[in-house]
């Protein structure tokens, strides 16, 4: 139910179960588990690209399976929940870019909203459902308010509404949308700077972002110092010192793909 091909230094990532509209399926969790992990682990790759086959990017959860579970039926397959999942994305050490086929509800909003950059055709829809169908968006939560304004979070989780790309976009839950025919260029616009940055220095890059938050004035001279040391750490290493000699001698540094 997912597949995983390396390109180029990224590995595009597939959820493959468009009968379903790739809803969140135990089998689909595993697999998706699985595939990040490798790809996480293999140094050739430097960044993911998750992506959806058919016409939905993903659901969100698998209503069925989970009715049948409630009725004392197992799962199918011993797979991550979705937490375990969202926080899998998030705490990656590589970039993690959501490029959206098609709508995405509710949990499949919580996979965008924890990759690091989404990019969504315009004719994209969205919409959290859950209270329509008398449950809460209480696991996406922690993924999507890191994303979207709260005016924007508060219409759109309470009122189950849908809304566009152009309003995801707008509210912060997606990068940019785009129109359909650009969508491929978009990407591999992004991709390409993925592919020009020092693998360390990116993985470290993503790091910081992750641990970026509001500090307290009284504690703000030791967070810089501390981001100072950071920094040092990073100018005195062997990819500053290649790439300062790209530069001066017009040409890629060694890690450009």
């Amino acid at each position: 139910m997912v597949r995983r091909a390396t390109e180029r230094g990224v590995a595009v990532i597939t959820l493959n179960s468009p009968a379903n509209r790739n809803a969140l399926s135990a089998r689909l969790r595993a697999g998706l588990a699985v595939e990040l992990a490798a790809a996480m682990e293999d140094d050739a790759v430097r960044a993911v690209l998750l992506t959806g086959e058919g016409p939905a990017f993903c659901a969100g959860a698998d209503l069925k399976e989970v009715a049948a579970e409630r009725a004392g039926e197992p799962p199918p397959v011993s797979a991550p929940g979705m937490p375990e999942l969202f926080s899998a994305i998030m705490e990656a050490p590589k970039p993690v870019v959501a490029k959206l086929n098609g709508p995405a509800r509710a949990g499949g909003i919580g996979l965008v909203a924890a990759a690091d950059i989404a990019v969504a055709p315009e004719d994209a829809t969205f919409a959290f459902t859950e209270v329509r169908i008398g449950v809460i968006p209480a696991i996406i939560s922690v993924p999507v308010a890191a994303r979207m304004h709260d005016r924007q979070l508060a219409r759109y989780f309470l009122t189950g509404e849908t809304f566009g790309a152009a309003a995801a976009a707008e509210a912060g839950l997606v990068t940019s949308a785009v129109a359909r025919e650009k969508l491929d260029s978009a990407t591999e616009e992004i991709l390409d700077g993925f592919r020009a940055a020092a693998p360390r220095a990116l993985s470290a890059t993503k790091d910081l972002l992750g641990r970026a938050e509001a500090v307290a004035p009284r504690e703000r001279a030791a967070a810089i110092a501390r981001l100072g040391e950071l920094s040092a750490e990073y100018f005195a290493s062997e990819d500053a010192a290649e790439g300062r000699a790209a530069f001066r001698e017009k040409r890629s540094p060694s890690w450009v793909l």
